[in-house]
């Protein structure tokens, strides 16, 4: 929980690229209309939800008048968007039950979440002027009133009473999306329970963020499997959905990319070019489709550590400090904390951590030989050097084709894996108007 309170915000930040990359990817689904609009509403609700809790927390103990407001604006929006989200999963499970199940009857119970949630809205804006959940210290701190018991009763309630007939129906709704739903509901009942007790960490709003792209993925895969078990035509829609689901994955991917370069203005696209020259060197070293699409998106993520870093270190235009220093080469293990659970393509977390690694065994952070590292992890660790070269940073601009040529030259077997190096080599020979750089 410490990790987690001392980088929520950064945690806020990517949910945020996350959550309204998933709300535009549900616009072009082929789920059925009021779906997609409560699927959007909850992708576009949580992306708002983070981008008012992270705020919230920057402006806290703020006491200009700027400060004064944002406080008040962005908790207020919390509250609200939480109930909105509640309100749409609601939407999405009646709509479940009138177009989805046989008999097409609501549960009552869902009907009555509906006025549960309206209330707690109402309630929620009464609190604004009466201080029933929550009031200000003379700091513009928030501080919990008698009354915030209800702000969690409420939400609370809902997400039992959707369980209850999730279980209840668990047969007409079929397992797959039975299973997700189940785990929607309960992971938000243990995350708001959990939250009573866990002050100054958004533990609540984070799982209802996650827990709504999980269900907007999960709903792609139910209707993916929908549309394997029917014809020809079907068939044709399902290769389409799949090649738009890779797409949303690139674009999430893409937006992590975007998160970690926004946080160094000087390096603005740096991820994105390592991926493409990953990407190249692995075709022309012979590696597999597959693999290539692998070196790709360790190009993409292997900076994602630098999330952990603070801008005002990642972003200094004069020489660090030893400790400065040593935090920066942190930044692979930051990386691989991050990645290492992505158990489909474990190679992201190596790139993040080994990509500052050299063939001599001289790089960091665990000095070991790049030699004995994966074969697609030295070819990250070549466009990474790369790119550093042929990008503009805050002490210079990029260096001349040349310069870079005669660099990755002379290092090859000492910093560089040779073939690997030898292939990039091969590249810039064949770049004769110097079009690989920023």
């Amino acid at each position: 929980m410490d990790y987690l309170r001392e980088h929520q915000l950064d945690l806020m930040l990517i949910l945020t690229g996350v959550c309204f990359a998933i709300a535009l990817g549900g616009l072009f689904s082929d789920t059925g209309k009021t779906k997609k609009i409560s699927l959007f509403v909850m992708g576009l609700s949580a992306t708002f939800l983070m981008i008012a809790d992270r705020y919230a927390y920057i402006y806290r103990g703020d006491e200009s008048t700027v400060g004064f407001l944002m406080v008040r604006i962005c908790n207020c929006a919390v509250f609200l968007l939480i109930l909105v989200i509640t309100y749409s999963f609601n939407w999405y499970l009646t709509d479940m039950f009138k177009n989805d199940i046989p008999d097409g009857r609501v549960p009552m119970r869902l009907r009555v979440n509906e006025i549960i949630t309206v209330i707690g809205i109402v309630l929620v804006i009464v609190s604004q002027f009466t201080g029933l959940y929550y009031t200000f210290d003379e700091q513009n701190r928030y501080q919990r009133s008698d009354g915030y018991m209800i702000s969690y009763i409420i939400p609370l309630t809902v997400w039992i009473s959707a369980s209850s007939v999730i279980i209840q129906y668990r047969e007409k709704i079929g397992m797959i999306m039975y299973r997700a739903l189940l785990i929607f509901t309960l992971a938000a009942i243990i995350a708001s329970v959990l939250q009573f007790f866990l002050y100054g960490v958004s533990l609540t709003n984070i799982a209802i963020v996650v827990l709504t792209v999980v269900l907007r993925l999960k709903e792609i895969v139910n209707t993916n499997h929908s549309l394997a078990a029917s014809h020809k035509r079907e068939k044709e829609l399902l290769i389409q959905k799949q090649k738009e689901m890779s797409a949303m994955i690139e674009e999430t991917t893409n937006a992590f990319a975007a998160v970690i370069d926004g946080k160094d203005k000087y390096t603005k696209g740096h991820s994105e070019r390592v991926a493409i020259y990953s990407r190249m060197l692995a075709k022309n070293l012979g590696l597999s489709a597959e693999e290539q699409e692998k070196a790709y998106y360790m190009g993409l993520l292997h900076d994602i550590g630098k999330i952990g870093i603070p801008d005002e270190i990642i972003n200094k235009t004069t020489k660090l400090t030893d400790d400065e220093f040593n935090l920066m080469q942190s930044h692979p293990i930051f990386g691989y904390e991050i990645l290492k659970e992505i158990k489909s393509m474990p190679e992201l977390a190596q790139g993040a951590r080994w990509h500052h690694e050299s063939y001599d065994g001289k790089g960091y952070p665990d000095k070991v030989a790049a030699k004995e590292l994966p074969f697609i992890v030295r070819i990250v660790a070549v466009a990474d050097s790369y790119d550093a070269m042929t990008s503009n940073r805050s002490y210079r601009k990029y260096l001349p084709q040349a310069t870079a040529r005669a660099e990755i030259e002379k290092n090859i077997g000492t910093q560089f894996d040779p073939d690997v190096a030898r292939c990039m080599l091969d590249i810039i020979d064949g770049d004769h108007a110097y079009m690989l750089h920023e």
